[in-house]
C-alpha cells in the first residue's frame, strides 16, 4: 500500500509521499512514489502513484518514452494540466489492459491511481487525481487536497486545518503530520517520506526533502504533535452532570 498527498493552495503545491511497497507479508521493500519529469522550461510536472507496481512502472516508462520520441501528445506538448491528466488516464487504462491479458490470472489486480500536479505556462498551478478507469478530478476550494492510497488515517487532519489561504509552510507541516499519523496507524505505509514544495509561478522544484523515520525534524514534529494532542484532550470540558444531559436507559 502507499499514501500520497497533493495540497493545492493559493501559494503553491505541497506533495508528500511514502516509499513502502508491499507484495505480501514477506515481501516489503522501498520504492519511491514521487516522480518529477524533465520538461521544457515553461512547465513543471510531477507524478505520484499508488497501486500495482507493474502498472505504475509501465505508465512511467511510456510517459518518458513519448517525451523522448516527441510523440504528438506528450508531457511537453499538453497545453494544460487537465489535458495531461486525460493523457495519463489513457496510458494507464491501456497498460492495465495489457497486464490483464498477459497475466491471465483472475486474482491479479493491475489497477493503479495517480496524482499529476504542477504548472504549465500561464495556467494556474494545480493537481489532478487520475482513477484506474482513466477519469480524473481536481481539488476544490472546499477540499484543496487530493489523496491516493491509504488515505483514511491522515484525512481528518487535512479536513480540519488545510484551507486555500493556509500558508505554504503551515500546509507543509500539516501534510507531514497527516503522513506521520498514517505511518503510525498502518504498517503498509512507511518511510522514507518525500516532500516537494512548489511555489506558484516559480517553475522550480528545488524545495525537495526526504525524511527517514529517525530524521531529527520528523522526530521533533511527531513529539510536538503528540504532546499538543495530549494537552488538547486534557483541556476538553469534563464529562459531568453540569455539562452533559443525562439520558437514563432502563435495561
Amino acid at each position: 500500500m502507499t499514501y500520497c498527498i497533493a495540497a493545492s493552495i493559493d501559494e503553491g503545491l505541497i506533495l508528500v509521499s511514502d516509499s513502502r511497497t508491499n507484495a505480501g507479508i514477506d515481501n516489503v521493500s522501498t520504492h519511491g512514489k514521487m516522480h518529477p519529469f524533465e520538461t521544457t522550461a515553461d512547465r513543471k510536472i510531477i507524478l505520484m502513484c499508488a497501486g500495482n507496481l507493474a502498472t505504475t512502472q509501465a505508465v512511467l516508462e511510456q510517459l518518458h518514452r513519448d517525451k523522448i520520441k516527441n510523440a504528438p501528445v506528450n508531457l511537453n506538448t499538453v497545453e494544460c494540466l487537465s489535458e495531461a491528466a486525460d493523457y495519463l488516464g489513457h496510458i494507464s487504462v491501456e497498460k492495465q489492459k495489457q497486464h490483464v491479458n498477459t497475466k491471465g490470472q483472475s486474482a491479479f489486480n493491475p489497477s493503479a491511481t495517480f496524482i499529476i500536479a504542477g504548472q504549465i505556462g500561464d495556467e494556474p498551478h494545480g493537481a489532478y487525481m487520475v482513477y484506474a478507469e482513466g477519469n480524473s478530478i481536481t481539488s476544490s476550494a472546499n477540499t484543496p487536497f487530493l489523496q491516493i492510497g491509504e488515505s483514511k488515517y491522515g484525512k481528518p487532519i487535512l479536513d480540519r486545518f488545510l484551507k486555500l489561504g493556509t500558508s505554504i509552510d503551515e500546509a507543509a507541516r500539516c501534510c507531514l503530520v497527516s503522513m506521520d499519523s498514517t505511518i503510525r496507524s498502518n504498517a503498509s505505509v512507511g518511510p522514507p517520506v518525500e516532500m516537494l514544495i512548489y511555489h506558484k509561478d516559480s517553475f522550480s522544484l528545488e524545495n525537495y526533502y526526504c525524511f527517514d523515520d529517525d530524521d531529527d525534524y520528523m522526530v521533533q514534529l511527531r513529539r510536538s504533535w503528540e504532546g499538543k494532542l495530549r494537552e488538547a484532550i486534557a483541556a476538553l470540558p469534563s464529562l459531568n452532570k453540569d455539562t452533559v444531559r443525562t439520558i437514563r436507559v432502563h435495561l
